[in-house]
């Protein structure tokens, strides 16, 4: 399991760029791959709400726990201890990428999710440009350590599958942003 942990330029980030897409109305948050807490620590900074964290590497959840109101030490399944019909939203930060089957995961979540509740979540993009002109001036698929060709990245995604994985797990895609155009570091 250890060769699923890694260290990560998010780990102890606040993510302040997927804030806005929390709705100020949501009262309960799940933080899904919550690493050390620091998206849903700044979120309780900005605004009274409760959030809860789900984490697979221990260390990382014992850090959350000092600072998220609940923090799950589990992989997001049906064996977790997160209760039904209970958060208005659910945030999915560089996640479903690593997950095996991202449909299923979609799929409870919205067992997870109130009525009306939704999911927010960032998915890198294999199609942008920079991964684009890496493979055609490489002609080469070289994984990474981080960015859209992580080593860790169990499916990769465009903009048009991320749309297809939401739809076909049933969410109506409200909203599709790029974030983050400079985050990534040059590749070649």
């Amino acid at each position: 399991m250890d060769h699923l942990i890694k260290s990560s330029p998010y780990d102890d980030s606040s993510r302040i760029e997927m804030h806005e897409f929390v709705s100020s109305d949501a009262d309960r948050v799940l933080d899904v791959g919550c690493h050390s807490g620091m998206f849903g620590r700044a979120l309780k900074a900005a605004r009274a709400i409760e959030v809860w964290g789900l984490e697979i590497n221990p260390e990382s959840a014992t850090v959350a726990s000092s600072h998220l109101d609940q923090v799950i030490n589990a992989p997001f399944s049906d064996s977790a201890p997160i209760p039904d019909n209970y958060f208005d939203v659910i945030v999915f930060n560089d996640v479903l990428e690593h997950i095996i089957d991202p449909w299923a995961a979609l799929t409870l979540a919205k067992l997870k999710l109130r009525s009306g509740g939704t999911v927010v979540a960032s998915i890198p993009n294999f199609r942008h440009i920079e991964n684009m002109i890496h493979l055609i001036k490489e002609r080469d698929f070289r994984y990474e350590l981080d960015g859209v060709r992580d080593k860790t990245h169990l499916r990769f995604f465009t903009k048009v599958s991320a749309l297809r994985l939401f739809e076909e797990s049933g969410f109506e895609v409200v909203r599709i942003v790029g974030i983050n155009e400079d985050w990534w570091r040059p590749s070649f």
